[in-house]
């Protein structure tokens, strides 16, 4: 949730601020690229001090610099904070994929149950940042700090680390960067690198073509009217992740059903690209693009964490520190590329996903343990 809050205010951040677009998307430049880098660490510092204390400093440090955003003076601020933010985000949401696979037995379903929570986070995320939004930029980060907050308070009550993960063996500072050259991470991880510049580029820059496309028809959109849309988009990722992803893997294989995923979402970019400035059709392919994103990311992590001979944290380590590169370029992207067009950095998107179709075509593993 605390990432899909800021994205309906991007716009207003960058009215009320005096930004450009490619200038806010650094607030998610900055947050993604340290929490690509220090996600390649994060399977060593939870070997070291624990599963749960791993988990407690990283929400700990994320309802911090969430903080420090709500009081942010400006634009160059909020971007500094976010690099904070993007320290904790990567010790808890790595160190928790690998806890919640380590705490069952069926690895698929714990995973299709992480991506369906991240599908509802991002539901529900835009629609209360639009709704705080309504009332001040500042509105979501402070959201995004209580939230956060109680995450916290969870953890420390509730998450208990599972008896034969207790004691974890140490592991070297490096084993997550090793890790992402691994015979069976590297080509899925390139593979996730270049789908993820491109679901990342669909969540972060699509407020500002439907908000252009808004403003071509006459209307004025709020960050409300943003949240409601991110919402829907949210929905279909949520539902994709727990019924349709599954579904479809177990009827026509898992590589199959993720190469026409990810094409889809191409033609999504497509699709948003060529209605631009038509407001309904934009919505509507937007929230389409949800219920691929969904099918893409449920089968990547799944593949991720079961055909690899890697120790899972080590595993979930490199995986997600590779795919949070690619999602960190897309919005560093951005500036360069609003010069072409509203729809240059769409164009971009749909092209990353199709090298991942090609890299992932041509060196994934056919079939799955999982799904087969």
């Amino acid at each position: 949730m605390g990432l899909g809050l800021v994205d309906p205010i991007l716009p207003t951040i960058a009215a009320q601020l005096d930004a450009t677009a490619g200038q806010t998307e650094l607030l998610f430049t900055s947050y993604l690229f340290i929490t690509a880098l220090v996600m390649f660490f994060s399977a060593w510092v939870s070997s070291r001090i624990g599963t749960r204390r791993t988990l407690i400093v990283g929400v700990g440090i994320i309802v911090l610099f969430a903080a420090a955003c709500t009081l942010a003076g400006g634009v160059n601020e909020i971007i500094g904070f976010r690099a904070g933010w993007g320290l904790g985000n990567a010790l808890f949401v790595s160190t928790a994929l690998a806890a919640i696979v380590a705490s069952t037995t069926h690895a698929t379903i714990a995973i299709m149950f992480y991506e369906a929570a991240v599908g509802l986070g991002f539901a529900f995320g835009p629609l209360v940042g639009g709704l705080l939004g309504e009332v001040s930029w500042r509105g979501p980060f402070a959201g995004t700090a209580i939230l956060m907050g109680l995450a916290l308070i969870a953890v420390v009550i509730f998450f208990k680390v599972p008896e034969k993960s207790s004691a974890p063996a140490p592991l070297s500072f490096f084993d997550g960067v090793k890790g992402a050259f691994h015979p069976d991470m590297r080509w899925l991880a390139l593979g996730a690198l270049f789908f993820n510049f491109s679901f990342m580029m669909m969540l972060v820059y699509s407020p500002f073509p439907v908000e252009h496309a808004a403003s071509v028809a006459g209307l004025t959109f709020t960050p409300i009217h943003l949240g409601l849309v991110f919402f829907g988009w949210g929905v279909g990722l949520a539902i994709s992740s727990v019924w349709i992803a599954p579904k479809l893997a177990r009827t026509f294989g898992t590589q199959k059903t993720l190469l026409a995923a990810i094409s889809l979402v191409a033609l999504v970019h497509v699709a948003l690209a060529l209605t631009s400035e038509s407001l309904v059709p934009l919505i509507i392919v937007v929230i389409l693009g949800g219920f691929c994103v969904g099918t893409v990311n449920t089968l990547l992590t799944t593949v991720s964490m079961s055909q690899s001979s890697l120790p899972r944290p080590v595993a979930s380590s490199a995986y997600s520190g590779v795919r949070f590169i690619g999602s960190a370029l897309g919005p560093t992207l951005v500036g360069p590329l609003e010069g072409f067009g509203v729809a240059a950095p769409l164009w971009a998107a749909a092209i990353s996903a199709v090298i991942a179709v090609l890299i992932l075509g041509f060196f994934l593993k056919p079939g799955s343990k999982e799904y087969a």
